[in-house]
């Protein structure tokens, strides 16, 4: 039966090689009885050490070993190699629903999943201040009760706020609470939604996450089933601009070859283009009609335009008139 100090002692050595290892960075039987003894007090020889390797590789951990001039052990292949942890450093850091200080935390976390040599390579890609970020702390209570409803099959109720002149979190609706069926989580313009049923209006609503306050779980059932039983997340997301919702209509746009690529990255693959011209084509799109589409196509130029529906094109006729307003010269 192993003691304590042997137990231990075998956590010890894989704590030591999953911090300080990889292939260009190897501990030999010597500097590990060393570390043992220096760092943790405990004592150990070569042969004691050959036998805890057998043991880690055996529980699983990819325990290598290298012989030659410069012989060691070290940890091979990891649940995160490099590169998916620079994208995983990198989704945090843009992330706007998560605070500079959350930020910071995980990536410590995920500093923790590659050696000391690889995590000092991830934080010189750390480039937190003056980011965008939210200052509301809740959120991730926020995802978290959102989840469990979603598990329990039960609604929410939270209060909604929105940003004043004075830059404070002002409660909409007087303040009133929010009670909704919550269904999904997207994340969307580097902000994180919850996509809703409200059984009041019979609709399918969506949310910032970081706007929501005093969420609480609810003892009533989740509705709006039959609404999403065929609802599309991805789909919704495509024609919806900025997760502002607005009358649905299949648009037909004339755009150059060159924003073939713009056009493909916004509706995906399977959208329908045709050429028109040499220099043209034809896309035809679902989208939420809203003005943030309306900003979408003025962005991008005199590159595209809307060619049907009419009434589609008169409503961004009437949109850029109202913009044009705002710059008139008074007389």
């Amino acid at each position: 039966m192993a003691s304590f100090d042997q137990k231990l002692r075998t956590l010890r050595l894989m704590e030591i090689l999953l911090e300080r290892t990889d292939d260009e960075h190897l501990l030999n039987a010597s500097q590990l009885c060393a570390i043992l003894e220096q760092e943790y007090g405990i004592s150990t020889d070569r042969r004691t050490i050959y036998t805890e390797m057998e043991i880690l590789d055996k529980f699983g951990l990819d325990v290598q070993q290298k012989k030659g001039k410069t012989p060691g052990y070290y940890i091979g292949a990891r649940d995160f190699e490099l590169p998916e942890l620079k994208l995983l450093v990198d989704a945090v850091q843009s992330s706007k629903f998560i605070t500079e200080k959350k930020s910071k935390e995980l990536i410590q976390k995920l500093e923790k999943l590659c050696c000391r040599t690889d995590a000092k390579m991830l934080s010189k890609y750390v480039f937190i201040v003056n980011r965008p970020k939210t200052e509301n702390e809740t959120v991730y209570y926020n995802v978290d009760y959102i989840h469990t409803a979603i598990f329990e099959n039960k609604e929410i109720r939270f209060h909604y706020a929105e940003w004043t002149i004075k830059k404070e979190l002002k409660f909409k609706k007087d303040g009133d609470f929010y009670v909704v069926s919550p269904w999904a989580l997207t994340w969307d313009d580097e902000n994180y939604y919850l996509v809703a049923y409200d059984a009041a209006v019979g609709k399918i609503k969506h949310y910032r996450v970081d706007k929501m306050q005093d969420t609480e779980i609810l003892e009533t059932e989740r509705k709006g089933e039959a609404t999403f039983k065929n609802f599309d997340l991805p789909a919704f997301a495509k024609k919806t601009f900025g997760m502002y919702g607005g009358v649905d209509a299949e648009v037909v746009l004339e755009c150059k070859n060159e924003l073939a690529g713009v056009v493909i990255d916004r509706f995906g693959h399977d959208i329908w283009m045709i050429p028109k011209g040499e220099e043209h084509f034809k896309a035809k799109v679902l989208v939420s009609v809203s003005p943030q589409f309306f900003g979408w196509i003025t962005g991008i130029g005199p590159g595209m335009k809307i060619v049907r529906p009419e009434e589609v094109r008169q409503q961004y006729k009437e949109y850029l008139k109202n913009v044009l307003e705002n710059y008139r010269e008074e007389r």
